[in-house]
C-alpha cells in the first residue's frame, strides 16, 4: 500500500465545490485507487460551519450530537458526544485551522462520499475509485490522535474473518478487520493534524481492497454500526450520563 499526501491551498468559505479542488490538485488517478479526504474541507466547501461569535459551542454540540455528556462531566473541560454513531468529543466540530468558525461534520457525509465518487469516475475516466471522508479521533486509554471513517464509497469496508481458520485451524469467531479505518488512520498520518495544508491523499497498490462500482448499500452501512446495548464496552457506556438530544435536526 502506498499513501501519498496532497497539499492544496488553505480552504476557506470562499471555497465552495470540493470537486474543484480535487481537479486543481488530483492531475490523475489510477484504476483501483483510494481518494481520502478530511471532512473538514468537505464541510467548508458545503457552508457546514458557523461563526464562533453566533453561537455558544455547548448549544451547537448538543443540536449535533445524538447523545451528549455535559462537559462538566469531564476532567478537562470537553463534552463528550455519540454522532452519527461515532463517539467523538464535541461531536466532532472543530476549531483548529477554522478561522474563527466552528466547522461541523459534513451533513450527510454518505451523500458527499457518493457524490464525489461519481464525480472522480467520470472525471478521470476510471471505472473503480473508491472515496474515504475522515477525521481524527481520540482513543480511551491511548494519547494521540489516529484516523476514523465517516463515510466511504467504492470498495467493501470490512474484511471478515469470522469462520475462517487462524494459524493453528481454530476458528475465528469475532473478527472483523474495518480497512476503512485503517486507511483513515494511514492517512491521517501523512496529512498531519497542524498547519501541513495537505487534506487530501490517494491511496494506491490495495491489494486487500475489494472494489465494487457503486455506492454502499444501506445495508452495509449499517451493517457498521453497533447499538450501545450490543456493544463490547457496553458496560461503560450504558453507566455513562448521557443525554439524548431533544431537538430534531432539519
Amino acid at each position: 500500500m502506498i499513501v501519498s499526501g496532497i497539499k492544496t491551498h488553505t480552504i476557506t468559505k470562499k471555497d465552495t465545490d470540493i470537486t474543484k479542488i480535487i481537479s486543481r490538485y488530483v492531475t490523475s488517478l489510477q484504476e483501483k485507487s483510494i481518494l481520502i479526504i478530511t471532512s473538514k474541507i468537505v464541510s467548508i466547501c458545503e457552508g457546514n460551519m458557523v461563526s464562533t461569535s453566533s453561537t455558544d459551542k455547548d448549544t451547537l454540540i448538543q443540536n449535533e450530537a445524538e447523545y451528549y455528556i455535559s462537559r462538566t462531566e469531564s476532567h478537562y473541560n470537553v463534552c463528550l458526544t455519540i454522532n452519527n454513531g461515532i463517539l467523538a468529543p464535541s461531536a466532532g466540530i472543530d476549531e483548529s485551522n477554522a478561522d474563527d468558525n466552528y466547522i461541523l461534520w459534513p451533513k450527510d457525509p454518505q451523500k458527499s462520499a457518493n457524490s464525489i465518487r461519481e464525480f472522480i469516475t467520470n472525471h478521470y475516466k476510471i471505472q473503480h475509485a473508491g472515496v474515504l471522508i475522515i477525521d481524527s479521533k481520540t482513543t480511551p486509554l491511548r494519547w494521540g490522535t489516529t484516523g476514523i471513517a465517516l463515510s466511504w464509497s467504492g470498495f467493501l469496508p470490512l474484511k471478515d474473518y469470522i469462520g475462517k481458520p487462524d494459524l493453528f485451524d481454530r476458528t475465528m469467531r469475532m473478527t472483523n478487520q474495518s480497512l476503512i479505518d485503517g486507511l483513515a488512520s494511514s492517512a491521517n498520518l501523512v496529512m498531519g493534524e497542524g498547519n501541513e495544508a495537505t487534506p487530501i491523499a490517494i491511496a494506491q497498490d490495495l491489494s486487500f481492497i475489494e472494489f465494487v462500482d457503486r455506492n454502499p448499500t444501506q445495508e452495509e452501512i449499517q451493517s457498521l454500526v453497533i447499538d450501545p446495548k450490543d456493544d463490547l464496552y457496553e458496560p461503560i457506556l450504558s453507566h455513562a450520563p448521557w443525554k439524548k438530544r431533544v431537538d430534531t435536526k432539519s
